[in-house]
């Protein structure tokens, strides 16, 4: 049979409880940048979403301030505006597209 040393204890229990510890530690720092991640992610979405809330109100005070022209245009030169909104409607289109 051999024979333990002195050098070399077979209580393998101290390593285990490192092992969980370090394991422990690493999914503790892993949820905490996640939570971090997710709270930048949340707080980013809020400014998307208050920016185009801005850029719809500032889009609807133009059709309002652009809906008295188009009616005087649609009485006085049907055609020519109809044609304009093609142009525009093409214009929107290829750059939706891009």
């Amino acid at each position: 049979m051999t024979r333990q040393s002195a050098e070399y204890p077979l209580d393998y229990t101290k390593g285990k409880e490192t092992a969980t510890d370090y394991v422990r530690d690493m999914a503790d720092r892993t949820r905490d940048q996640l939570k971090e991640t997710a709270e930048g992610a949340q707080e980013m979405v809020g400014k998307v979403a208050e920016q185009a809330r801005e850029y719809g109100e500032k889009a609807q005070e133009a059709a309002k301030e652009f809906k008295p022209f188009v009616e005087k245009s649609m009485k006085e030169q049907p055609m020519a505006t109809l044609a304009g909104a093609a142009v525009i409607g093409f214009l929107l289109g290829a750059l939706w597209k891009k």
